[in-house]
């Protein structure tokens, strides 16, 4: 395995001219045909406005959502238009194609000057780009003379446009999003700071198994909310009600508190109803009733785990996964609690990171910009693989 190249490694006059196949992550939250929230896309400027500034033509390419075939509802072209507002600053246009493969695309890109952007529409329109189907592959890689791979979020897939393609370029790059994710996950992967604290929440545990097993030795506090740990909660022996619990791994959960009582930190009281329709709840300590299922942690909880992260020392606190239903305003005190207190620890000097999609959108509905935090990961499922040491293809791919 090489060294990974990194889009600075090269002097100006290298990227001249060059066309330049560059693979973003636009996967964005789009809504009544505009984009409501836009983080992904300001990762990426960085390694755009580096292209434009030394004359490369930017060929862009990303996916946005799940569509079954051709569905414009998930077209990128409010993502273009989006793009366009924020590169005008340097006069950088924003070409939109309607289609990623064909002879108009292709036209399009035989007619881009130096400095000019181009994005290509949805890959996933093909289902071939999910498959890695290498004629698929090969159309995208002809396209251009360098690869750049800026979406470490879909780094963890192997399919065409983050895999397949690059394997057609002699020159492959890390562009300045995926580097960044590089340097700070490596180092809370490797050797986080001490005390290095875990916040965890979310849903699913299978989704986390891996980054858990790596990391919970390292750590000195690990603090589970959310749905995850009702989980662990019935491992320990405490009625759950009605709350979601994931029983395949009821045998890993007690593992985990057998080798790790010392360190892990449960909910001590719950927000409780019926269902996440109710517009009430109770507060329970303990047990949860049957015919209750729990959506969020209670006050007793909110106190605990926020004085656990404010007297965290400058260390590290790695935090992944809301505390429960946070989408709902009576079930999102606990986010918003510990979307604070992580704001607080990283103006006292504490290394801060935030994994996944969820934890970005709790940190903004808590008003917690990404300046207060140290590093937001752009990635939610390829932050937890990458944490585990799990095979990561395009990234694996810049290294041949």
């Amino acid at each position: 395995m090489g060294q990974i190249k990194f889009i600075t490694d090269f002097d100006d006059q290298f990227y001249l001219s060059k066309r330049i196949f560059v693979r973003v992550d636009f996967n964005v939250k789009v809504k009544d045909n505009a984009v409501s929230e836009d983080y992904r896309i300001r990762s990426a400027i960085p390694t755009i406005e580096y292209l434009v500034k030394r004359g490369a033509k930017v060929i862009l390419a990303s996916h946005l959502d799940r569509p079954s075939g051709k569905d414009l509802r998930y077209s990128l072209r409010p993502v273009s238009k989006k793009l366009g507002e924020m590169l005008s600053s340097f006069n950088a246009g924003v070409t939109f194609s309607d289609d990623c493969i064909g002879k108009d695309t292709i036209d399009l890109i035989n007619g881009l000057k130096n400095g000019d952007v181009l994005l290509l529409e949805n890959l996933r329109f093909y289902s071939e780009e999910e498959k890695n189907d290498p004629v698929f592959s090969e159309k995208l890689a002809n396209y251009a003379d360098i690869y750049v791979n800026d979406a470490f979020s879909t780094s963890h897939r192997k399919h065409s446009s983050t895999y397949g393609t690059a394997k057609y370029f002699d020159t492959r790059i890390a562009g300045f999003n995926l580097t960044q994710e590089l340097q700070y996950l490596s180092v809370l992967r490797e050797n986080p700071s001490i005390p290095f604290t875990l916040v965890i929440g979310g849903v699913k545990i299978k989704d986390k198994i891996g980054a858990l097993n790596h990391l919970l030795p390292k750590a000195n506090k690990v603090l589970i909310g959310g749905a995850a740990s009702y989980t662990f909660l019935k491992a320990k022996g405490y009625s759950v009600g009605d709350s979601l619990i994931e029983e395949n791994y009821l045998p890993w959960a007690t593992k985990a508190l057998g080798d790790h009582s010392d360190k892990i930190i449960l909910p001590i009281d719950h927000k409780v109803a019926t269902s996440d329709n109710s517009s009430q709840y109770h507060i329970v300590e303990a047990d949860i009733p049957k015919n209750m299922k729990g959506f969020d942690i209670g006050d007793k909880t909110i106190q605990k785990f926020s004085f656990e992260i404010h007297n965290n020392g400058l260390g590290t606190i790695f935090w992944n996964g809301p505390m429960g239903y946070f989408e709902k305003e009576i079930f999102s005190n606990g986010t918003k609690s510990v979307a604070v207190s992580m704001a607080l620890a990283y103006w006292r000097g504490v290394k801060t990171l935030i994994g996944g999609g969820d934890t970005l959108e709790a940190m903004k509905i808590s008003g917690v910009s990404e300046k207060e935090v140290t590093h937001v990961s752009t990635g939610g499922g390829a932050t937890l693989r990458f944490l585990a040491g799990d095979e990561m293809p395009g990234i694996d791919i810049l290294r041949n």
